[in-house]
């Protein structure tokens, strides 16, 4: 199984304890990602301390205020690593507003521009900014390799994801007695644009629900998509990883 979306440096415990554990629950790669300049560089860190591990970079919606052409160069620099799979999280995010719209565009517009440029998928995170979010992705994602929904909150435009060929990554918030919509989405999305995540430290899945996350917690998630879509852990399993590696180039 695979963990395609983690944050290890907001998580508590040491990396390497969060590998250790993650490995024995049957894990053999997490994505870590980056959010800012000080996360980027925690996320590279972790990822060449451990073979598991694998970075994602970028700037969250967050974090843009003010963004700038030193911003982007200093992402580009560290997208060239090699161990580094995909840019982002990078998207929209008008629920908190904690950086300027216009900032906000201007930063997600760049670093599709950049993921384009140096053909690297790009992890995207939208929270009600969907209208907008789209519009970007259409205008601008055409040349990126892949496009993939973290933490899948879109369940009303699952066909025009479909029609894009845009993967959906499910969170811990797919596992919740009351996510019927996403429910519907995790069993309806064809098996080759299914991922799954932790999002970890967020969005525990139910069993552990309000407890710290982490990235051998994705089982839990991964055990609940197979249910809703009627196959085996095994079979999951398979598509998950077969996907990741097309989609991250292993």
């Amino acid at each position: 199984m695979i963990d395609t979306h983690c944050h290890l440096d907001h998580c508590d415990p040491p990396d390497g304890e969060l590998v250790e554990r993650a490995r024995a629950a049957g894990l053999t790669r997490i994505a870590t990602v980056g959010t800012k300049p000080a996360s980027v560089e925690r996320a590279l860190a972790a990822a060449h301390a451990h073979d598991e591990v694998f970075a994602i970079v970028g700037r969250h919606p967050h974090e843009t205020e003010g963004f700038g052409q030193a911003d982007l160069d200093e992402i580009e620099r560290a997208a060239a690593d090699p161990k580094v799979g995909a840019l982002g999280e990078t998207g929209l995010d008008y629920y908190r507003d904690y950086a300027p719209r216009p900032d906000q565009l201007r930063a997600f517009e760049a670093q599709l521009e950049l993921a384009a440029r140096v053909q690297l998928p790009v992890a995207i995170h939208t929270r009600a900014a969907e209208d907008d979010t789209f519009a970007a992705l259409a205008e601008h994602a055409s040349e990126i390799p892949a496009v993939i929904l973290h933490c899948f909150s879109a369940p009303d435009r699952l066909d025009e994801c479909v029609e894009r060929g845009y993967l959906c990554s499910f969170a811990g918030n797919v596992t919740y007695p009351k996510a019927k919509d996403l429910h519907r989405a995790a069993a309806e999305v064809p098996a080759e644009l299914l991922l799954v995540e932790t999002d970890a430290p967020f969005l525990s899945p139910q069993p552990l629900r309000g407890k710290p996350n982490e990235p051998a917690n994705v089982v839990h998630t991964a055990s609940h998509v197979a249910g809703l879509r009627g196959v085996s852990y095994e079979e999951l399993e398979r598509t998950v990883h077969d996907n990741a590696s097309r989609v991250f180039g292993w």
